[in-house]
């Protein structure tokens, strides 16, 4: 089956506003973070690059609460129902249960207080949005890498987040999967409207799905780039490619690099 294409319009201020002031992250002596300051609209979809170790993983930890700044303010919100913003993240690796079903690895990510049924029902409808319908009952290891993944996204997307990170979840996964996972990613992210950070090493990626790509070096923001190119974008046309040659000059320390 072709990947679904997205609407080419994509609405705005749906998800949530992100707000970086100074913001840094050290742990001891070494330091990960410094000065970062960065604003991104309600819906947006942000993609952060760079090498590895400059900060980009440390970055999306910071924004989901999993860590605490050491300076700088990082405001998020207010959430869609006015209260605090419902965030959350997907890794590289599924970290499934194994010993739970598909469809009870999904329902973990809705509050405890919701009733059993009304769980179940919330993860079959998401399952379905994922293109996972009728294996609700299976377990985890009878699941593809690409399959155990989209169950991964169905985790963090039933509870219909504010803010959805997303930390390199497609690089394990091969050259065709991963294309099939990109367009879903941007199906569900126009579909929900949450606001989406992603990290990623692959600039093609980057160019695809971002409304910006900014380049992390070092801690810092040293490029921030608007893709400013219509949905759904024409993989391998000669505009793409020329964004990806300014994220890779950047990446890799060309003279001209635009601050």
């Amino acid at each position: 089956m072709p990947p679904e294409e997205p609407p080419a319009v994509v609405p705005r201020g749906s998800g949530v506003a992100l707000d970086l002031k100074g913001v840094g992250k050290s742990f001891g002596d070494k330091r990960v973070l410094g000065g970062v300051d960065l604003q991104v609209r309600p819906g947006d979809f942000l993609v952060v690059v760079g090498k590895s170790g400059c900060g980009k993983s440390t970055l999306l930890r910071l924004l989901v609460g999993l860590d605490r700044p050491t300076e700088g303010e990082i405001a998020i919100g207010p959430g869609r129902d006015g209260g605090k913003a419902n965030a959350r993240i997907v890794f590289q690796e599924p970290r499934l249960l194994p010993w739970a079903s598909v469809l009870d690895n999904v329902a973990v990510g809705l509050p405890a207080s919701l009733s059993s049924e009304a769980a179940w029902k919330a993860a079959e409808t998401v399952l379905a949005d994922v293109h996972l319908q009728g294996r609700a009952d299976d377990w985890p290891s009878v699941l593809s890498g690409g399959q155990r993944q989209r169950v991964a996204l169905a985790r963090a997307l039933v509870s219909h987040p504010d803010l959805l990170v997303l930390d390199e979840p497609l690089g394990a996964l091969d050259a065709l999967t991963r294309i099939t996972m990109q367009s879903l990613i941007e199906r569900v992210w126009h579909a929900q409207g949450f606001t989406a950070v992603l990290v990623t090493h692959d600039v093609a990626e980057a160019v695809a799905l971002g409304d910006r790509v900014v380049v992390i070096d070092e801690g810092r923001i040293v490029l921030d780039l608007a893709i400013d190119l219509p949905r759904p974008r024409e993989r391998g046309s000669a505009a793409l490619a020329a964004l990806e040659g300014k994220l890779l000059d950047a990446i890799f320390g060309v003279a001209e690099v635009v601050y």
